[in-house]
């Protein structure tokens, strides 16, 4: 009987400890900027990452797989303006080159200088701390022809079979 008692009292006490403890919780910068961001992605597996008309752009994990180890990033310079579909820079990875596109037009407001020192970040994290390059949005409504994760999860599906 007395353990019956305790299991209850466990049970009742655990949604107050819980409330407790979800007060003193803090987010890490990183999960609590990833909660704000909305992905779209491109058919060439790039993605882009939005918050405050700011796009985070960078390949996919699937392009990353794809391509293998990555061991050179070429990015362009804070300040370089692009259209929407210009190359804006390139990966070299053990098996091929491939050029890097915008997916929509804007100004680079910063390039991830951890790549000049440790390309290894992509192939680690490639959409996480492996981003390119983020770029100030000049038409969000060029956003509307990207895919959103669902419909990119399909396409990556048809495209590996």
């Amino acid at each position: 009987m007395s353990s019956t008692i305790a299991v209850r009292s466990l049970f009742r006490a655990a949604p107050a400890a819980s409330r407790v403890m979800a007060r003193g919780v803090a987010l890490s910068p990183k999960i609590a900027s990833a909660r704000f961001m909305t992905s779209y992605f491109t058919p060439a597996h790039e993605y882009i990452k939005v918050e405050d008309g700011v796009g985070t752009i960078g390949i996919t994990d699937f392009a990353k797989a794809a391509l293998g180890d990555i061991v050179y990033v070429d990015l362009p310079e804070e300040g370089d303006e692009f259209e929407k579909g210009d190359s804006f820079g390139s990966v070299e990875s053990v098996k091929a080159a491939s050029d890097v596109y915008v997916p929509v037009s804007g100004e680079v407001v910063e390039s991830n200088d951890d790549m000049s020192d440790n390309y290894g970040v992509v192939n680690t994290d490639a959409e996480g701390d492996g981003w390119f390059i983020k770029l100030k949005l000049s038409d969000e409504s060029e956003l509307e022809d990207l895919m959103g994760e669902a419909e990119y999860k399909a396409h990556c599906e048809a495209e590996a079979h």
